[in-house]
């Protein structure tokens, strides 16, 4: 079976080799590129060959892959560049930010004081209501 692909995503554009990337990386499932939008310098984006938008239609092994690629990219980012940190981000949907409906994982390097507002101040939740969420996710596993 082939990859399924989408004429319009820039990243099964990039992926075909119709628009130029800073390739980092390429396997048979990934390819790693540089983000030209970045956060800090060093953020990249590892991402499917094929065209599946958010983490709930692709298939097991290919996101395994790009976790894969995420994680030889990070490597690099903590070895190269020495961050304060590291990020992986991956949004599924414009509701959690996604702008390219390509699955794709950002490795994204921090530093002190970047005013990257990814992070939140964690608060006790109603233990009823994670249980009553739990209760439903749990049945449906």
């Amino acid at each position: 079976m082939t990859d399924p692909k989408d004429d319009g995503c820039i990243f099964c554009k990039i992926v075909a080799g119709q628009v130029p990337c800073f390739k980092l990386l390429e396997d048979d499932k990934t390819i790693a590129f540089m983000d030209i939008n970045p956060v800090n310098p060093g953020h990249a984006l590892a991402v499917a060959k094929g065209h599946w938008p958010t983490v709930d239609v692709i298939p097991p092994d290919v996101i395994a892959a790009v976790a894969q690629t995420a994680q030889k990219v990070a490597k690099a980012v903590v070895a190269e560049l020495k961050p304060n940190g590291v990020n992986l981000l991956q949004a599924n949907g414009a509701g959690a930010g996604q702008t390219v409906p390509h699955l794709h994982i950002h490795i994204m390097p921090r530093r002190a004081g970047d005013q990257v507002a990814l992070n939140w101040e964690p608060k006790p939740g109603d233990m009823k209501e994670i249980e009553a969420v739990y209760k439903k996710l749990k049945a449906a596993l």
